[in-house]
């Protein structure tokens, strides 16, 4: 199995690269993202790799995070997602984004990537969220507490400011970063005015 390759990457179009390693041409699909992330032609990068067997053929897919990585592993678990679908999403958001989103419950920024509607996308967002105590660890996606679910006092002020009219996700996002610095024990009302104080800037 092949888990990453290095040496010069040569874009071939949408989702596709040709990784040369001494002289050895792997074709590798990405995401946009990974793509958009490549040095200058000629220099030298790594990617990590996903290697995928097929009925008569090796398929390569490389990621220039390896959170993106694993990432694209939780969303091949979802049922009807596939290789193209998954690097759609990942072309569509950062995998903190979709941390995010996931962790919020918010199917709207995953209804951003190309080919996935609101019936998929609402899939996505509720068979993930199902395994973010599981292996999604990412800082975005995890609940302030550091577990996979958040604590009371954190989605009582997530609440509250969703009602004041901040979108689910970005309100979540900012409870989590006032929640990180002021630690998980930190009340309701000292939550909002963090978050509020975050969001202002």
């Amino acid at each position: 199995m092949i888990a990453r390759l290095r040496g010069r990457a040569e874009p071939l179009g949408e989702n596709r690269l040709v990784m040369d390693v001494g002289g050895v041409g792997y074709l590798v699909q990405c995401s946009g993202r990974t793509l958009a992330a490549l040095p200058a032609a000629g220099t030298e990068t790594s990617l990590e790799i996903e290697t995928l067997m097929r009925d008569d053929r090796l398929e390569l897919y490389g990621f220039s995070d390896p959170r993106e990585r694993d990432c694209f592993r939780l969303l091949t678990g979802v049922q009807g997602v596939g290789m193209r679908v998954a690097l759609a999403v990942l072309t569509a958001l950062r995998p903190e984004e979709l941390a995010a989103a996931v962790a919020a419950g918010d199917k709207t920024p995953v209804m951003r990537a190309s080919g996935v509607g609101a019936r998929l996308a609402a899939r996505i967002v509720g068979e993930l969220k199902d395994r973010i105590g599981g292996g999604f660890a990412l800082p975005a996606a995890s609940g302030p507490d550091g577990a996979g679910a958040a604590p009371p006092a954190a989605e009582d002020a997530v609440s509250a400011l969703v009602n004041l009219g901040y979108a689910r996700m970005e309100a979540h996002a900012a409870v989590a970063r006032a929640a990180g610095r002021a630690g998980a024990e930190t009340g309701t009302a000292a939550l909002i005015r963090a978050a509020l104080a975050d969001l202002s800037r």
